[in-house]
């Protein structure tokens, strides 16, 4: 696996565009189990529509190779921003440390954009888990920075709808739970978004073995797909919302 560490400067940052500039043209006929993907992980100030990015991840998997042939980049990121005591305790960053250590974000969102673009560009799926939150946070950085937008239309996959849709478990689907679910073993501590990023890439072979309709679906159906899981599993979700007197959930998926 090659490593780019913390704060990218841009020759490091070119070995991510180098290696997807490298890999196949994918297209709409390719199927998710043999596609490559490019994970993407956050740590925020928070979770709200101000809130920034703090550290990123992400990481390039050809799913020839496996976890061995991934090239992963990643940053800490100086938000110009207070992080709140609650995201603090789980992710571990400090006002002080970011200051301290962040690279610019002006810098870093910057080329955490353009790695996404090439990628889409490829059709290399930008793969998160929960990944409205991540592409909100990064569309928001991208914006309050006055950076180039991500493309109008992205690829995504979302193991978290894939799950919600193909495994009828009951309990937490967090990505420690779903993880564990799906016999994967962490390369790392959640809450970093590497291990986050690199978990997340893992459960598309086992999801994919388990379950051949998710290895087999295209990629050209890939976001209907997961717009259609998404949508039946709201309704689900808010008939039992309803029942215990609790506000249902409205959100739609990207």
């Amino acid at each position: 696996m090659t490593s780019l560490e913390k704060n990218p400067d841009a020759d490091n940052a070119a070995i991510l565009l180098d290696a997807i500039a490298q890999a196949p043209q994918q297209d709409e006929n390719t199927p998710l189990g043999q596609a490559w993907l490019l994970g993407f992980d956050t740590e925020t100030t928070g979770t709200g529509s101000t809130d920034a990015i703090v550290s990123a991840s992400l990481v390039l998997r050809d799913p020839t190779k496996g976890y061995e042939g991934d090239v992963v980049a990643k940053w800490v990121i100086n938000p110009h921003r207070h992080i709140c005591e609650g995201a603090s305790r789980v992710n571990g960053f400090t006002d002080k440390f970011l200051e301290a250590n962040g690279a610019e974000p002006t810098d870093a969102i910057a080329a955490i954009g353009s790695i996404v673009t090439a990628a889409q560009a490829k059709r290399i799926p930008l793969l998160a888990y929960n990944a409205p939150f991540d592409v909100r946070m990064l569309s928001g950085d991208l914006k309050r920075w006055n950076l180039e937008a991500l493309p109008e239309e992205l690829l995504v996959v979302d193991p978290l709808v894939i799950d919600r849709e193909i495994s009828h478990r009951h309990g937490k689907r967090t990505l420690t739970y779903t993880t564990e679910y799906y016999g994967i073993n962490p390369h790392g501590d959640f809450h970093d978004a590497t291990a986050d990023t690199t978990a997340a890439v893992d459960l598309i072979k086992p999801m994919s073995t388990l379950y051949p309709q998710v290895g087999n679906l295209k990629l050209g159906d890939l976001m209907d797909w997961q717009r259609q899981a998404h949508e039946k599993w709201r309704v689900s979700f808010n008939e039992w919302m309803t029942s215990k007197g609790r506000r249902p959930v409205t959100d739609k998926w990207l």
